[in-house]
């Protein structure tokens, strides 16, 4: 991840445990600061857009899939389509 990962708890008002949605950046693969440093956003809708959001390693490689497959679907048609066959459905 390139760097330490902070601290996963932190104290809510009453003395409870909570989520730190720093340590929830850093799980989704987010530079620091990219949501907790959003002015006027409270914990819980950091929490909330940080847990809303696609984790960027998993988004990068369903686009490199979904791209090789698409370059296959059409190499596969323009060779029928230049064999004379046309495409198959």
């Amino acid at each position: 991840m390139g760097r330490q990962a902070p601290v996963p708890l932190m104290r809510g008002p009453r003395g409870g445990l909570k989520l730190a949605p720093k340590f929830c950046e850093w799980m989704m693969g987010l530079p620091d600061g990219w949501v907790t440093d959003v002015p006027d956003l409270t914990r819980e809708e950091q929490i909330g857009r940080i847990g809303n959001g696609v984790c960027p390693q998993q988004a990068h490689h369903a686009f490199r899939f979904l791209r090789e497959r698409m370059q296959q679907a059409l190499t596969e048609a323009f060779t029928e389509e230049s064999n004379g066959q046309g495409p198959t459905d």
